[in-house]
């Protein structure tokens, strides 16, 4: 019996039993197009469903099938046309070339960024999105934001803090892969609640790697 609960304590703390943590309504979709960036997209929905968000990933591409930068074949949950995305509390773009430019070149993709930020919900983005997605679209005007460096050139009306992590209203922004985690903790902090983003954190050993 010791081993058994011993055995569920670990399971719990490694951040398994996503069950034990409370449900919340937030509803979350990631836009993935061939190129994007692995851990810019796969880490911030890892750490959401864990806090229990409901992650939906769409492909942008005629397959369900999108291929990363890095030549790994992911099955989304839905086509881009199987939604309209108003239900979204967060629209969400991971990194990436081409991933960013493949983003940018969807219509649909930016119709709905438009319309989340008009609505003033949340949108999230990192590494080249920022620079590639939000700035043309007007989305970053008079903002704080970050991006991948390199990529700032293109934040004109934006102002550039290359911080990991930039948070301006209901607009977050990441550096580049290296952000993911922190990135992540601070969407589901936004989502659900600091005790649960924390909770995480300390399950995955994120607070054990950065000394805290």
């Amino acid at each position: 019996m010791y081993f058994v609960s011993f055995v569920n304590k670990m399971l719990y703390l490694c951040g398994q039993k996503t069950n034990q943590i409370s449900k919340t309504m937030a509803k979350v979709y990631v836009f993935l197009a061939d190129g994007f960036e692995d851990v810019e997209a796969l880490i911030p929905i890892d750490v959401l469903r864990r806090g229990g968000v409901e992650v939906v990933t769409v492909s942008t591409t005629e397959f369900t099938q999108v291929e990363s930068a890095h030549g790994v074949s992911i099955e989304t949950d839905i086509q881009f046309d199987q939604s309209d995305y108003t239900d979204a509390d967060l629209l969400m773009l991971p990194g990436g070339m081409p991933g960013a430019s493949n983003l940018f070149a969807h219509e649909g993709v930016c119709e709905a960024l438009k319309a989340q930020f008009a609505a003033g919900k949340k949108i999230a983005a990192i590494c080249a999105s920022p620079a590639v997605v939000l700035a043309p679209l007007g989305i970053l005007d008079g903002k704080r934001a970050t991006c991948y460096p390199g990529f700032e050139q293109a934040l004109t009306k934006a102002t550039y803090t290359a911080d990991l992590v930039t948070v301006d209203g209901n607009i977050t922004t990441g550096e580049g892969p290296a952000a993911a985690f922190p990135y992540a903790y601070e969407l589901l902090t936004q989502l659900v609640d600091k005790a649960t983003s924390d909770q995480i954190a300390e399950g995955m050993r994120y607070k054990h790697l950065m000394g805290k």
